[in-house]
């Protein structure tokens, strides 16, 4: 957050030169309104400055991007990032030489920066944001490893006539896997544990 305090004959005045400052748009700030002056004598004796704050809130897609940054830059891996933003859908990609690092074993570590991000963007929010952090198109290729698995995984209950257990996944897999089989009439799944081992049961 950037906070700007600033003097004028008049708050009009004041928060313009505010404005000024901090390059941007009444509609982008707070004001609160610290004095607001006097006019005095014939305009000049015993006259006091209108004085103002203005606050502009850090954007919080940028305060994210950065935070982001930071996290992979004390990994120690060179790489570059690039935002997407589509209403309150915020894509953060991710590319670089050592992108497995980033990714870690079945995307853990991957998943771990996408939950610190969604707290980072969401938190002190009005409205919510849904944060992908996705790896060189790490995300496409396992959702097709998950829908794989899921057929998989619905052929042996149903060859086996029991249910079966899968791992335990975040909630956004876990969804893949149940859109994955809905049309499934001789299956059904269900979400079961607690979190963060929350995990996908498929069953005749």
């Amino acid at each position: 957050m950037r906070e700007v305090t600033a003097s004028g004959q008049t708050v009009e005045e004041a928060v313009q030169s505010a404005l000024e400052q901090l390059d941007t748009t009444r509609d982008q700030v707070e004001i609160e309104i610290v004095d607001e002056g006097k006019k005095g004598l014939l305009g000049v004796f015993g006259s006091k400055p209108a004085i103002v704050k203005v606050n502009m809130p850090s954007d919080p897609v940028e305060q994210a991007e950065e935070y982001l940054k930071q996290i992979i830059e004390k990994m120690g891996i060179p790489v570059e990032v690039t935002t997407e933003v589509s209403g309150t859908q915020v894509n953060f990609n991710v590319t670089g030489d050592q992108i497995a690092l980033i990714i870690g074993k079945r995307g853990q570590t991957l998943n771990a920066i996408q939950y610190m991000l969604h707290l980072v963007i969401n938190k002190d929010r009005n409205h919510y944001y849904s944060v992908l952090v996705d790896a060189e198109g790490y995300r496409e290729r396992r959702k097709e490893t998950l829908e794989s698995l899921a057929r998989k995984m619905a052929d042996k209950s149903l060859r086996l006539n029991k249910e079966v257990k899968l791992e335990p996944m975040p909630a956004f897999e876990r969804k893949i896997i149940h859109h994955a089989l809905q049309d499934n009439k001789q299956i059904a799944t269900s979400s079961e544990g607690e979190e963060p081992h929350r995990y996908i049961v498929i069953k005749p």
